[in-house]
């Protein structure tokens, strides 16, 4: 179980009303999970990153940024573009290599009401971490592990999407997370935010995604992330997405 540090609370129980909030705009999609074995064709978690550099402003682009992704109805045709027209999807934020922290279940998304019941929940979750440990994408790539192995759905394809704007600096090796979680069929994708390394997106296609057809879209500043997160996610989710080169995409050098 992942282990939740937060050490600057100011308000736990706004944080808490707003994650039961979110998993309460949940529950109509998490019903059809336990009444039968779901197959989607994609499972995606979202990691976010949390962690010293994010101030809370970058934090809310972060967030809005997917929240209005989801909301785009070209992200809505690529959902409904494959063999099962559904994907799921969960939210996590993270920082040092044990501090992660799940802030919107496991929800189907299949058309443009259930995007719309997700963005909800990614609109309503809250900040729960703050640092204090370090940036651990091995960390978010293990956790991110855990949470396709606990999901309710089946998918041939699964989708770390890594976000943050640091390289590793706690926790174990990037590279060995990558290559243990590729190993299970695990692709892991990239969203380099360049706002304080502008060689960010050089580590990540060193160290950081890999897997079947992984790649990384990087963003400037978190002013652009909005408009990445939207390419990015129509190429992880479309059945024949466009060509990735002129949407600003890197593929993984060993996929």
């Amino acid at each position: 179980m992942a282990t939740t540090i937060n050490t600057t609370s100011p308000c736990p129980s706004r944080r808490s009303l707003s994650r039961m909030l979110a998993l309460l705009l949940a529950i109509p999609l998490l019903l059809p999970a336990f009444a039968d074995d779901k197959t989607v064709d994609l499972q995606l978690v979202l990691a976010i990153d949390a962690s010293n550099s994010v101030t809370d402003e970058r934090f809310e682009l972060q967030k809005q940024g997917y929240v209005a992704a989801f909301r785009n109805p070209q992200v809505i045709k690529a959902i409904m573009s494959g063999a099962e027209q559904s994907i799921a999807v969960t939210m996590m934020q993270w920082t040092g290599p044990f501090s992660t922290v799940q802030v919107v279940p496991w929800m189907l998304v299949k058309d443009a009401a259930s995007a719309q019941t997700l963005a909800d929940a990614i609109a309503h979750s809250e900040r729960e971490l703050y640092g204090g440990s370090g940036t651990s994408i091995s960390g978010a790539i293990d956790q991110g592990v855990v949470l396709l192995t606990q999901s309710p759905y089946k998918a041939q394809r699964r989708t770390i999407d890594i976000s943050g704007d640091g390289p590793n600096s706690s926790g174990r090796s990037v590279i060995r997370a990558r290559d243990e979680a590729v190993a299970q069929g695990i692709g892991i994708n990239g969203l380099p935010i360049l706002s304080i390394d502008r060689r960010l997106d050089n580590y990540y296609y060193s160290y950081v995604i890999g897997g079947p057809g992984a790649f990384m879209i990087p963003a400037a500043n978190y002013e652009n992330f909005a408009e990445a997160i939207v390419k990015k996610l129509i190429l992880e989710i479309a059945a024949n997405p466009p060509p990735p080169g002129p949407w600003g995409a890197v593929l993984a050098r060993n996929p």
